[in-house]
């Protein structure tokens, strides 16, 4: 039977229409500013001017989705008679994933004949994002929660996580990179390209010069690492730089004949760790 929702968190960077269309229910990640004790959910500021806020001199702290939150959306879905197959932002950058797993816990003693199940993608932005999309349409076939869930365990390791960022400070801000790896990098003009390994953690690959090496370094990687170079699901998320997001997709096509599905932007929550000019790919490969 039919009868579950798909559940995630907004560090997918999914557009929160967009969820709402494919029936996904959501939580979101919050962040606050310094100097000002507002917090903001990940959907509520546009996202232009929370890139402006970052590029003016902005420090923005995000925050978890936390295990009651997750409760309480979670028991509105299981009053209704429906199970959760719920898919989420990686353990290893946020505690998100564990809050739902507790939340699950919880309700399930509550709720006995019910059905929660969680998976930790161990992604971010629109790679899990991407997971999530290929749960949607797995579902739209008839599949099942198990078979739904089965697919999205068979399909996280193969989930590639290529990106670059424009400024190093907000990679030395989360202790990805050192202070002074971060100011010579910037003086010049290096250009990391990272990916995300299994157990879901940021990891600096290489480096090169130039921006538009590093877009040339991401499509290499494509090229490299995809299963199926011309139709292939892609997804590109960016941090307020939707030119160079869709040069990326032109090298796609030209070099391989893939069309990009989505482009996407990079949420506030993902955006704060890794600031504006973020430019991340995602498809499914033969390894992450």
């Amino acid at each position: 039977m039919n009868d579950y929702v798909i559940f995630t968190d907004s560090a997918c960077d999914i557009p929160e229409e967009t969820l709402r269309e494919w029936g996904v229910g959501y939580q979101s990640l919050t962040y606050t500013f310094e100097g000002d004790p507002r917090e903001y959910s990940n959907y509520e500021l546009p996202y232009p001017e929370f890139y402006d806020r970052v590029r003016k001199g902005g420090v923005a702290r995000t925050a978890a989705v936390s295990a009651g939150v997750f409760k309480d959306a979670f028991e509105e879905v299981l009053r209704q008679g429906q199970d959760i197959l719920y898919i989420g932002f990686s353990s290893g950058l946020s505690t998100t994933c564990n809050s739902a797993e507790i939340a699950a816990e919880e309700l399930l003693e509550k709720y006995p004949d019910r059905k929660i199940r969680c998976v930790d993608t161990r992604g971010a932005s629109a790679g899990f994002g991407l997971l999530v999309y290929m749960a949607v349409e797995k579902k739209k076939t008839g599949a099942s929660l198990e078979e739904v869930e089965q697919l999205m365990l068979d399909s996280r390791f193969h989930l590639c996580h290529w990106f670059t960022v424009e400024d190093l400070v907000y990679l030395k801000r989360g202790g990805r990179i050192s202070a002074a790896t971060a100011f010579v990098g910037n003086m010049l003009s290096f250009k990391p390209v990272l990916h995300m390994d299994d157990p879901g953690h940021l990891i600096n690959m290489f480096k090169v010069r130039g921006r538009k090496a590093s877009l040339e370094a991401l499509a290499d990687k494509y090229g490299e690492l995809a299963l199926d170079k011309a139709n292939g699901t892609v997804f590109i998320s960016h941090g307020d730089c939707r030119a160079d997001a869709e040069k990326l997709a032109g090298m796609l096509k030209d070099r391989y004949g893939a069309d990009v599905d989505r482009i996407v932007y990079v949420g506030p929550v993902i955006g704060a760790h890794s600031g504006p000019g973020t430019l991340a790919l995602f498809f499914l490969g033969k390894e992450r």
